[in-house]
C-alpha cells in the first residue's frame, strides 16, 4: 500500500482542462482560453519518438499534463502486462504529470485485448484483485494514482458492494485517490434506474483528485427503456453540467476535465465548455 500522506493530491490547477488532440495544438499555444491543463492518453505517447511526442515536450513546458491510461486492465483476472507498466513507466518519468489515472474496468482476457472497458462485479474477490494491481502500478511508477468509477450498462447480482463503498475500500487499501467522472455516474444511473444524486451523496469526495465531464447518445435498450452511450463525441449533456454543480458545490472545486474524444469539434467550441467549467469552479472559488 501506498503511504498516501507522503503522496498529497495531485498538483493539477483547479481550473479547467481538456482532453489534447493535435489539430489543437496551434489554438492552445495562442488562445487558450480558460484551460489551463491537458489529459493525454498514456497508450497514444509511448513512442520513441516523431512529431506527437515533440508537441507534446512543447506542451508540457507550458501545461500540467494529466496522464490517463485505458489500457492497463485494472480488473483483469491475470497478471498486469509487464512491458506496459514499464511503458507508463517510462512515460510517466520524462511527462512528470500533475496527474495520473486510471479505470475501474478490465479490457484483457489470456492474451487478447479487448478495445473496451468492460465491467467487474463488486466482491471480496474482485476488491482483492484491483488492490493488488493497484498497488503494483504504484510502486512501479513511484508516484499515487487516481481510479475512476465506470459507466455501466448492467448490474451483477454477485455483487456484494455499492460501487461507491467499492471504490472507498479500494482506496483504504491502497492509498489511492479517485477520480470523479460525472458523466459516468449519470449514464449508469439512467442505465440501472438508480439516482445520481444519492451517487454523488455515498461518494468520497474528499478523495477526488479529478472530476470528469463529456457528452453522452441516447439510445434504447430491446424494452423500450432510455440506454445512453458514454461516447465521448458530443457537449456535456444539460443534466450532467446540473450534477456537476451539485457535486462542487458539495465537495469543492477540483480540476475539471472536458472529454470530447470522438467528432472532435473546432476549438473555439472545446473551449465554451471548458469557459462554462470555469464559472462553475468559479462559485466556490
Amino acid at each position: 500500500m501506498l503511504d498516501a500522506s507522503t503522496h498529497p493530491f495531485d498538483q493539477l490547477p483547479n481550473t479547467p482542462g481538456v482532453g489534447y488532440k493535435a489539430q489543437h495544438f496551434s489554438d492552445l499555444l495562442e488562445s487558450p482560453g480558460s484551460v489551463g491543463w491537458l489529459e493525454i492518453h498514456a497508450e497514444n505517447y509511448m513512442g520513441a519518438g516523431g512529431r506527437p511526442i515533440a508537441q507534446l515536450r512543447h506542451l508540457a513546458e507550458r501545461f500540467a499534463l494529466s496522464v490517463h491510461g485505458v489500457g492497463l486492465s485494472i480488473g483483469g483476472e491475470g497478471r498486469l502486462d509487464p512491458e506496459h507498466l514499464q511503458r507508463l513507466k517510462h512515460l510517466v518519468g520524462w511527462t512528470k504529470p500533475a496527474s495520473f489515472s486510471e479505470h475501474l474496468a478490465w479490457s484483457t482476457h489470456d492474451s487478447a485485448f479487448l478495445n473496451d472497458l468492460l465491467p467487474l462485479p463488486y466482491t471480496k474477490d474482485t476488491l482483492t484483485r484491483v488492490a493488488d494491481h493497484i498497488d503494483e502500478v504504484q510502486e512501479t511508477v513511484g508516484r499515487r494514482m487516481l481510479l475512476e468509477n465506470p459507466s455501466s450498462y448492467l448490474a451483477f447480482d454477485e455483487s456484494t458492494y455499492q460501487e461507491t463503498d467499492f471504490l472507498r475500500e479500494i482506496a483504504a487499501r491502497t492509498g489511492c485517490g479517485l477520480l470523479l467522472d460525472v458523466n459516468n455516474v449519470f449514464v449508469s444511473a439512467t442505465n440501472l434506474d438508480t439516482d445520481p444524486i444519492s451517487y454523488i451523496d455515498a461518494f468520497p469526495l474528499d478523495l477526488v483528485g479529478e472530476i470528469h465531464l463529456a457528452g453522452h447518445d441516447e439510445d434504447h435498450d430491446d424494452h423500450g427503456r432510455p440506454l445512453l452511450i458514454d461516447s465521448h463525441g458530443r457537449e456535456v449533456a444539460e443534466p450532467v453540467w446540473s450534477l456537476y454543480e451539485y457535486a462542487i458545490q458539495k465537495g469543492g472545486a477540483r480540476p475539471s476535465l472536458i472529454e470530447w474524444d470522438n467528432d472532435v469539434p473546432d476549438w473555439p467550441v472545446l473551449e465554451a465548455e471548458a469557459a462554462r467549467a470555469a464559472r462553475v469552479l468559479e462559485t466556490v472559488a
